[in-house]
């Protein structure tokens, strides 16, 4: 019941309906283009301030691990020119007490250089001799052994003249910690060979100490050697992983000025900044997640609330003014609609505004004449109808007639008087069957004795050359079809189909298909071009004779565009033509087509 209601309020208001959505709709398109509009702006003005202050901020940290590499490269230096440090590291087979004033001497020059070296560091010696001295033991226990055998000193054999910062991840070695080694091979000038190595490690945490002050929730820094491994960022998640989209970016944006570029990296999309170190082959990445950033600068629920307000108050008003202007039409349309379904003789009420009694008492004398014109309309169409059958009847016949008379023609100027007569006698039925009413249908058993007739009427000129044979479902001798169907195609394949060909066959063949009557023309002649059969443009007939296409208008005029002809066609093989028709049932009073309701009565 409520939905029947609902159902109802909306086919009688159906205008009040269209301008109050179109209302409705425009305010909201207007809410959320402002709303969007200002978080744009506030965005656009927000990411400018944030870029220069974030370009500064990179800067300062640059500036920072810059100064911690000169401080690495200082005291690797010193290191590697203290004669003391490289005397006892070349020594072999000392005793207690060598060994004693060896690490003594030792420890020594390194608390000497070791106050120059970066704060919150260790400074770790290792000679190849298996001597190792730890300066800081508790930051970094590990032993000479371990050390000796460790990738990272696999790498300074292979570069030993350069420092390199190494990455080492959480491991049994490191004790768990995230570490950063910068680290040095300490080689004889003269010959260039590996004496010893030189590590300053330092843990990640205190790596990150050197930018923290700088991130926030939604700004993120990322520092990441040349292989594109995080070594180190605020976000801890992030350390260890390998990211070469960031590693690519951020190289491509190193080597121009400071800007920004959208990324996608780590799992999702942020906008980066980047500077390149050089000399610790890494590069300090910036990272910003605008959502978050938007979300703290921008109270979006406040936005939308505000906006949903503003679309409420002003829909509230469109529906006041838009049901007073629209309630009069709505009546007016809703009698117009239940007229069109009950009584269409029955005038409208001319009440309500200017407006609508305006329209009601123009549609009242729309509808009074209107009446006038629909029997004369009616009457008109009816005859207008079966003229036109007429007229394509008329092409028809006199066609056919002509060829036969031509046909007797010839047979009687080469003395065949008996075949002349035989041929007269068929012809008789034939047009006694094609003079009569346009409307009539005839059966397909009469239409296959026409067909008998019309064979023998062109065998009796073209000899037994052209060989025919007609295949008729006997379930379809019953069914109606239009007069002279068929017939224009036959004539058309003895007289047009075998012009280069001398011999040949015709197949006439007649069934039902999916509740159609289907009869099918094909020959074996020379076949032809066909052109677009349907193109309501097209006034070339697709054969010589005029009664080709008007069979296929006279078809769909009496029963539907769904019937008509088919033709197809390849040349030097032949022509088929398919003709669909419905299954036509005869009863005492009218035409009705089977397993239809559909009247096929005379108009």
């Amino acid at each position: 019941m409520i939905q029947k209601r609902m159902k109802d309020f909306f086919q009688n208001n159906r205008l009040f309906m269209k301008m109050f959505l179109v209302m409705v709709i425009s305010i909201i398109t207007v809410s959320v283009l402002i709303t969007f509009s200002t978080i744009r702006m506030s965005n656009n003005l927000f990411m400018e301030t944030f870029s220069i202050t974030n370009t500064k901020v990179l800067n300062q940290i640059k500036q920072q691990f810059e100064s911690y590499s000169y401080s690495v490269a200082y005291t690797t230096m010193n290191v590697q020119d203290n004669g003391t440090i490289k005397r006892l590291l070349n020594k072999e087979d000392l005793n207690s007490l060598e060994e004693y004033k060896t690490y003594y001497a030792i420890t020594e020059q390194m608390e000497r250089i070791y106050s120059d070296s970066p704060d919150q560091t260790n400074m770790i010696v290792l000679g190849k001799n298996g001597r190792l001295f730890n300066m800081r033991y508790n930051y970094w226990p590990v032993t000479a052994d371990e050390l000796l055998h460790h990738p990272i000193t696999d790498r300074l054999n292979e570069k030993p003249n350069q420092i390199l910062y190494q990455y080492i991840p959480s491991s049994d070695i490191t004790h768990g910690r995230n570490m950063i080694v910068a680290s040095k091979a300490l080689t004889e000038r003269s010959t260039g060979d590996v004496y010893g190595y030189v590590f300053i490690p330092i843990h990640e945490r205190d790596v990150q100490a050197i930018y923290e002050g700088f991130t926030n929730d939604g700004n993120s820094v990322v520092i990441m050697n040349g292989d594109g491994d995080v070594v180190s960022s605020n976000q801890k998640q992030w350390i260890g992983e390998r990211a070469p989209n960031l590693l690519a970016a951020a190289s491509r944006e190193a080597s121009g000025p400071v800007k920004y570029e959208d990324v996608t990296a780590l799992d999702k999309e942020y906008m980066m900044m980047a500077e390149s170190l050089p000399a610790l082959d890494m590069y300090i990445v910036n990272l910003i997640d605008q959502e978050v950033v938007i979300d703290n600068l921008i109270d979006t629920k406040e936005l939308v609330l505000i906006s949903v307000g503003i679309v409420i108050l002003a829909v509230g008003v469109v529906f006041i003014i838009s049901r007073r202007m629209t309630q009069s039409l709505s009546r007016l349309v809703g009698q117009i609609s239940n007229m069109a379904k009950h009584d269409f003789r029955k005038p409208v009420d001319e009440s309500g505004g200017y407006e609508a009694r305006e329209l009601g008492a123009a549609f009242n004398y729309m509808l009074n004449e209107l009446q006038d014109h629909v029997d004369i309309l009616l009457k008109t169409q009816r005859q207008a109808r079966k003229s036109e059958l007429e007229a394509l009847q008329h092409q028809i016949n006199p066609h056919f007639l002509y060829n036969t008379l031509t046909s007797v023609k010839f047979m009687v100027k080469d003395g065949k008087k008996e075949a002349a007569f035989d041929t007269i006698d068929a012809l008789i039925p034939l047009l006694q069957n094609a003079l009569g009413n346009v409307d009539e249908t005839i059966t397909v058993e009469q239409e296959a004795a026409n067909i008998d007739h019309y064979i023998l009427i062109n065998q009796m000129r073209y000899g037994d050359r052209i060989k025919v044979s007609t295949l008729i479902s006997p379930d379809c001798l019953h069914y109606h079809l239009p007069k002279l169907v068929i017939q224009p195609f036959l004539e058309n394949a003895f007289f047009h189909a075998f012009t280069e060909k001398k011999r040949g066959y015709i197949q006439i063949l007649i069934a039902q298909r999916e509740n159609r009557l289907v009869c099918e023309v094909v020959d074996t002649g020379d076949g032809m071009r066909v052109d677009t059969f349907n193109e309501k443009k097209e006034k070339r007939n697709l054969f010589s004779g005029i009664g080709i296409r008007n069979v296929h208008d006279r078809i769909q005029l009496l029963f539907g565009e769904e019937y008509g002809v088919e033709i197809s066609s390849e040349l030097k093989k032949g022509t088929k033509v398919k003709i669909i028709l419905p299954l036509i049932e005869e009863n005492p009073k009218n035409r009705t087509i089977s397993k239809d309701n559909t009247n096929l009565g005379k108009s």
